[in-house]
């Protein structure tokens, strides 16, 4: 029998998360971002599910081959550029586009004609201060790019540093007024809005939105749940109770001790631990639902293991479901509990957790049925 913890993957999940995004903005392309394996959710099938996006966007190479060898035809972008000029033989085989962040790759490039031109984004650093051409640099990289007869179609992107707090709108508007007193005059195709924008801001829609966190089914804001913004959780982690122990008053729990009974009580033990991708950080008090019953986590996270109050719920024996985070449980409020971000735990998720992909209701009701 296989350890009891899974990630079922609703693909019906990431479609209506979809199309959340393209009632916001109707009028862009939608390049999805499925980097860093698609946010923990899969590279391949969430790309088979996200099939109707108009683009992808991921940050390794391979990754970007592996989609195309799997079928994929739609534009991928390289949202990190390329490392070498041994990069850009792959780039211009596979029909890839790429950014193009600093003088290093400008001076990387070829300058004579390829019957495959390579299509670049040229990001632009408005404020953030990550990557990116300062606007009067940017400048002369746009000319540059402009006279290279390598060069198709020329993109031009920047990335805001506080869409999702609603109390630095005028550092929004700031970076977006830079953006557009110095670029303004070109007519050239822009790539503005990550989620957080495109939800908040549609000034910055411009041609194409970069959607990623949202497409997941977590909230891209710090004032909205995802529930608020009509989004629907892709990824359910879930296990089982594995033991259960009684306490007695002063009984201390886990490593060091952390949690301490006042009183008699029960406790499960719960098959996941950090080696699955849980935040060893998460503190007592973190939420967890078994039986489909909040309680909450006590005592110090395990490699394998945690624990969790059975105070309140009788019917809990071994066996019993436990959700870590996702359906009826926002991944939210677990990121918020331990200090981090749902981002975090997402693209934590350990590689043997076993996934499960589901594609409607029915079938995730039919495969949890079948889960020991």
């Amino acid at each position: 029998m296989p350890r009891p913890i899974h990630a079922l993957i609703d693909f019906s999940a990431l479609e209506h998360n979809l199309c959340i995004v393209r009632q916001h903005a109707q009028n862009a392309r939608i390049m999805a971002v499925i980097k860093a394996n698609a946010y923990g959710h899969g590279l391949l099938n969430t790309a088979s599910a996200l099939k109707s996006a108009d683009a992808f966007a991921v940050l390794e190479l391979d990754a970007a081959v592996r989609l195309r060898e799997a079928g994929v035809d739609q534009p991928i972008l390289l949202l990190e550029g390329f490392f070498s000029p041994a990069d850009l033989a792959i780039i211009t085989q596979y029909h890839l586009s790429t950014v193009i962040h600093h003088y290093e790759q400008l001076a990387m490039l070829p300058t004579s004609k390829q019957e495959n031109k390579i299509n670049i984004f040229l990001k632009i650093n408005t404020g953030m201060n990550r990557l990116g051409f300062k606007p009067a640099q940017g400048l002369a990289a746009l000319e540059k790019l402009k006279v290279n007869p390598l060069i198709g179609q020329i993109t031009l992107m920047t990335h805001f540093a506080s869409a999702d707090d609603l109390s630095q709108q005028n550092e929004v508007k700031q970076q977006l007024n830079v953006f557009f007193t110095t670029f303004g005059k070109y007519h050239l195709p822009c790539s503005l809005a990550n989620s957080a924008a495109i939800l908040r801001y549609p000034e910055t829609h411009a041609d194409c939105v970069r959607p990623g966190i949202m497409l997941y089914g977590a909230s891209p804001l710090i004032d909205k749940t995802a529930t608020e913004l009509g989004l629907r959780p892709v990824m359910t982690v879930s296990s089982q109770i594995i033991a259960i122990q009684h306490l007695g008053p002063r009984d201390k729990v886990g490593y060091g001790g952390q949690f301490q009974a006042q009183q008699p009580m029960r406790i499960g033990v719960v098959a996941c631990g950090y080696a699955d991708g849980y935040p060893r950080h998460a503190p007592t008090g973190t939420p967890i639902l078994v039986n489909g019953q909040r309680t909450r986590i006590i005592g110090r996270i395990s490699m394998d293991m945690l624990t969790v109050d059975l105070t309140g719920i009788e019917n809990a024996q071994v066996g019993s479901p436990v959700i870590l985070w996702g359906s009826e449980l926002p991944i939210e409020e677990i990121a918020s509990s331990a200090g981090t971000i749902s981002y975090e735990l997402f693209c934590a998720l350990s590689s043997r957790v076993k996934t499960i992909i589901v594609t409607n209701e029915n079938q995730q009701s039919r495969l949890t049925s079948l889960i020991p």
